[in-house]
């Protein structure tokens, strides 16, 4: 950012995900956009974007979700969220919602314009090429399908990850095949969803990478369950926290000092 250039106030969507299991994940999206020149502020009064409603067709409670979220979010120059799937609700979905509102659906569109999901805007519209971070680890890397499929997602996590020193990139086999995770779907459908996860854990172990790493927490608490119960050694993480150099803390689904092993965590299936 150049000098006498204003800083862009940005909004950042954390995710329900995020803020239950791993708010680690929220830092370091923090710490990516300030490195960025951005002024980051957490709206308080943000909830859900309502995907998990909107995904098993309540479309009533979905509305009400997301006008709290257009509220909540108005006057941010942008914003900006840690998740393919929560960004690409917010962008691609929430319009569509209102049609026939014109008021609301006006203020959905605007919203939509403004939403990024954390490695496209930090790659696009920032234009970071490169970060500061060290990390002397073998990782793979999960195309997770709503940023894939709805945001375009792919490329922007690769070139980021090279720039850090220290890292080597081994291609994921059918990276941008669903993990299984799918929000909803793993619940609807546990035996597929379990079947597919467990290809997905067995392609991850095949690189041998150290780390798996991934935009959607989601699909990395789905696929860190089902390493952890087929005696892996790779853990996951979040790509953001590899980025902003955050890797001091336990990976996903790993005891902190002083706490006990998880046998199962975080996980859409229950079966080994």
């Amino acid at each position: 950012m150049s000098e006498g250039e204003k800083r862009p106030r940005v909004g950042l969507f954390v995710t329900c995900l995020v803020d239950l299991f791993r708010p680690s994940v929220g830092f370091a999206a923090v710490r990516l956009l300030e490195e960025a020149g951005c002024q980051v502020e957490v709206p308080a009064a943000q909830t859900c974007c309502g995907q998990p409603a909107y995904n098993s067709g309540d479309r009533a409670d979905a509305k009400l979700i997301a006008r709290q979220v257009i509220d909540a979010f108005a006057g941010f120059d942008y914003v900006v969220a840690p998740s393919g799937s929560c960004a690409a609700m917010l962008k691609a979905h929430y319009p569509a919602l209102f049609k026939g509102e014109p008021d609301l659906a006006r203020r959905a569109e605007d919203l939509a314009e403004r939403t990024h999901e954390l490695l496209s805007f930090l790659s696009d519209v920032r234009g970071v090429s490169g970060v500061a971070a060290k990390l002397p680890a073998s990782v793979t890397y999960h195309d997770s399908c709503s940023g894939l499929r709805e945001l375009k997602i792919k490329g922007q996590p690769r070139r980021l990850l090279r720039s850090v020193e220290g890292l080597e990139l081994r291609e994921l086999p059918d990276a941008e095949v669903c993990c299984g995770f799918g929000g909803t779907f793993c619940v609807k459908y546990p035996d597929i969803s379990n079947e597919m996860v467990d290809r997905k854990a067995g392609q991850i172990e095949g690189t041998g990478a150290d780390l798996l790493l991934a935009g959607d927490l989601g699909c990395l608490l789905n696929m860190a369950g089902k390493l952890k119960r087929r005696g892996a050694a790779t853990q996951a993480r979040h790509v953001a926290e590899v980025l902003a150099g955050m890797t001091d803390t336990p990976a996903i689904g790993e005891p902190s000092i002083g706490e006990p092993a998880i046998n199962n965590p975080g996980s859409a299936d229950s079966k080994g």
